[in-house]
């Protein structure tokens, strides 16, 4: 173990590694029952989904900790599934959900060679300090407000004229809707405060795996209250199905005869910002991209990245991208491989006991994930606010994305503001200006291009 993970060198255990694992596995376990829902709609079969989402996330993360040494989590990305979907769902002008799969695969090929030849790498040099403190507490706003939805302790009010039904993916204009409170009279409220009162006392005491132990107890005290749901466990099989697998089933000849180049360029621009966001919001937490061999291991972290976007198309799943999530496990003590390995071999594991890891309820990750938004906000205090042409674009990228739902968008809005701003600067205040690197220049471009013409 010291040998393969350096244990002692990032002042941690085993134990505490798994425990970080196991912290991380519950807190994104949702995944495996929400993704084969959200593609069932393109007439996916559940089952081969359901597989492709374990195989794909335990292969993968595995991977993430052993070659890279991260303890980082990666699955099919929420959003990306959704987007997955819309494209691929089945009403007029859908395409094929092998074709999506196609689109997937070789968005996965773009970010190897994007890898290999290290321009995802200098966007790490790129990006001001300031914004990339910013991206970490942004994450911990948008984990937070995950936290809040899942929990129920925020609802949206509709306030319109008179109520109306909506179809996944319509909008509803401003005036008719506003954020409210949870109902104390609803028992899956009740369970999430409890369990973010338990939780907090619990890391507040530092007890050692007290976030675990809050989504434990949480999910026990879950059950006399009716809302820990043990039905799923009477009569159910722990023998995985291997019929009707789309392992292989993508179609990449469909891809050019569609001309999908929009629905090609969203799944890399998104994924290319979700990834960057994650992996230096959550590795920067960890306080793993210090010096030379940090940003080293980010590159190799990107490059496994970039071959689970591939490998999950080839399995029969959506975009596989690094978890937001895995910052549980970092507030767990999560430092190393091991913590990544452990989800991977749960996530495994999972295709034989997916009723046992369905069973934890909502309610009782949902404290964790509040939590985890309570440390990453210490990154804050390390912005130069005292920079306007920082601390705009810094403030930006952090509440846009929990009020976009959307880690991308936050970073778009952000490195946009931070390049107009200081190219002004550089023509009419040089002594104010903060150097923008060639490589921000193009992305904001491509933001621009992506948001503006291509949406």
């Amino acid at each position: 173990m010291e040998t393969l993970f350096q244990l002692r060198k990032y002042n941690t255990t085993v134990s505490r590694e798994i425990i970080a694992g196991l912290t991380t596995f519950f807190t994104m376990a949702y995944i495996l029952l929400v993704n084969p829902i959200i593609l069932s709609g393109t007439g996916m079969d559940k089952n081969a989904v359901f597989f492709a989402t374990c195989v794909g996330a335990g292969v993968v993360t595995l991977l993430m900790g052993l070659f890279v040494n991260y303890p980082i989590a990666l699955a099919p990305g929420m959003g990306l599934n959704a987007y997955f979907a819309v494209i691929a769902g089945r009403h007029p002008g859908g395409i094929d959900w092998r074709v999506a799969l196609g689109c997937v695969f070789i968005s996965g090929i773009i970010f190897i060679i994007l890898t290999i030849t290290r321009i995802r790498q200098m966007l790490v040099d790129a990006v001001p300090d300031s914004l990339k403190y910013a991206i970490t507490t942004g994450i911990g706003l948008f984990i937070t407000i995950i936290g809040f939805k899942i929990g129920g302790l925020m609802t949206m009010q509709f306030v319109g004229g008179q109520p109306t039904q909506y179809a996944p993916g319509s909008f509803i204009d401003n005036n008719s809707w506003l954020p409210d409170l949870g109902s104390l009279h609803d028992k899956g409220v009740l369970l999430t405060l409890i369990g973010l009162l338990l939780t907090g006392a619990l890391m507040a005491l530092r007890v050692p795996a007290g976030m675990l132990i809050g989504i434990l107890v949480t999910t026990l005290i879950g059950i006399p209250m009716g809302v820990t749901d043990l039905s799923g466990l009477r009569g159910a099989s722990f023998v995985p199905h291997f019929t009707n697998l789309a392992v292989g089933s993508l179609d990449l000849r469909g891809v050019f005869d569609y001309g999908l180049v929009t629905a090609l360029f969203t799944f890399t621009f998104v994924e290319l910002f979700d990834t960057f966001g994650t992996l230096v919001g959550t590795a920067n937490k960890a306080g793993l991209l210090e010096g030379e061999e940090g940003k080293r291991r980010l590159g190799r972290a990107m490059l496994v990245d970039a071959f689970g976007v591939s490998f999950g198309a080839l399995l029969g799943t959506s975009t596989i991208t690094a978890f937001v999530e895995s910052g549980s496990g970092i507030a767990a003590g999560g430092r190393t491989g091991l913590t990544a390995s452990t989800v991977g071999v749960l996530f495994l594991l999972s295709i034989f006991f997916a009723p046992l890891a369905l069973v934890v309820p909502d309610q009782a990750t949902a404290p964790a994930l509040i939590i985890v938004g309570v440390l990453m906000m210490s990154a804050v205090t390390k912005i130069d606010w005292d920079n306007f042409g920082l601390a705009l674009p810094a403030f930006l990228t952090i509440i846009t994305m929990p009020l976009t739902y959307s880690i991308s968008n936050g970073i778009a809005v952000g490195f946009t503001a931070f390049v107009v701003i200081n190219a002004l600067l550089a023509v009419f205040r040089r002594d104010l200006y903060t150097r923008i690197h060639w490589l921000m220049v193009v992305i904001v471009i491509l933001a621009v291009w992506r948001y503006g013409w291509m949406l």
